[in-house]
């Protein structure tokens, strides 16, 4: 499912950091080589490409690929060159901190990562902040976001396949009637959502649409701007299909006026370790289009390259 293009024979962590001090040196930076370093390197080569390089150099990689890069281009190999933890602690605080309704990046977090990443992402915060991800969350967040955000972003669910159908069929009743009566941040809604594993979720939804005669997000739907029902509706998609949940991230972030590059960088530097293949087939089954032609057609120069080196272009 992963995109990403590891070359079968990969240098050691010394020499990949001697290219990149090569990279670095002169009047100009040679971003095509850092390119072919850092995008086809996976997420413990890089760990030791930054460990090597700070035991070799006495310095950051991080900060010296600060220096030497900008722009968009900067932003998404920084976030890509970082533990992937670390990735997404950084971004739960950028989303906490600027938090509204359109800005769902917690809810990405909370939702498309195993309970293992999510507890992993807390632990980074803790190190990197010196203060709690539910801390800035119960801060910067209120009423009904924070009911339903805070069990989310601290939820620890089973991961495994088994299912409870008696369970789904009376929890599926449970949220119809919590629903339709306009409760939609009732104890009871944020409980099943924020508790139950994905595989039981996905029962549970199952025989919401068998019982009711249509899909739970079609209910909360009534209210297009109600913002935390566009929220809820966010969680269970991503919940029970990340692939389809980024897959509109991607479609919402390119096909409009004036590219995303943030939602696009996200969606790239997260994923294409995980589940960018089919993220990819679902884009072109929506859209008709390739997404590496769609994301070559609304960015330019060392970014593009980047992101499509990401998607398995380039050489390796």
């Amino acid at each position: 499912m992963s995109t990403l293009a590891v070359p079968g024979s990969v240098p050691s962590p010394i020499e990949d950091c001697e290219q990149l001090r090569k990279a670095f040196a002169g009047w100009g930076t040679n971003e095509q080589l850092i390119i072919s370093i850092l995008a086809h390197r996976n997420a413990g080569q890089r760990k030791s490409i930054l460990k090597t390089y700070h035991e070799t150099y006495g310095e950051d990689l991080l900060k010296d690929l600060q220096k030497e890069l900008s722009s968009d281009f900067e932003r998404a190999l920084l976030l890509w060159t970082l533990d992937p933890s670390e990735r997404d602690a950084v971004l739960a605080n950028e989303s906490a901190k600027k938090w509204n309704a359109s800005n769902r990046v917690l809810v990405e977090i909370a939702c498309a990562r195993t309970s293992a990443q999510l507890f992993s992402v807390r632990q980074a915060y803790h190190a990197r902040y010196k203060k709690s991800l539910e801390e800035d969350v119960a801060f910067h967040t209120k009423d009904d976001f924070r009911k339903l955000l805070l069990p989310l972003v601290t939820a620890y669910r089973y991961e495994g396949p088994e299912v409870n159908m008696t369970l789904a069929k009376t929890e599926a009743k449970i949220l119809h009637e919590k629903i339709k009566g306009k409760a939609y941040s009732d104890d009871e809604i944020i409980r099943i959502l924020t508790t139950r594993s994905k595989a039981q979720l996905g029962a549970t939804f199952n025989h919401y649409n068998n019982d009711f005669g249509h899909p739970i997000n079609k209910d909360l739907k009534v209210d297009p701007e109600n913002d935390f029902l566009a929220t809820l509706r966010a969680t269970i998609r991503c919940l029970t299909g990340p692939d389809k949940y980024m897959e509109k991230v991607l479609r919402l972030a390119i096909n409009k006026t004036g590219t995303d590059e943030g939602a696009l960088t996200r969606v790239v530097v997260t994923r294409a370790e995980v589940d960018m293949k089919l993220i990819m087939d679902e884009y072109y089954k929506r859209n008709s289009v390739p997404l590496d032609k769609a994301i070559a057609k609304d960015t330019s120069g060392d970014y593009k390259d980047f992101l499509l080196h990401l998607l398995g272009h380039g050489s390796s």
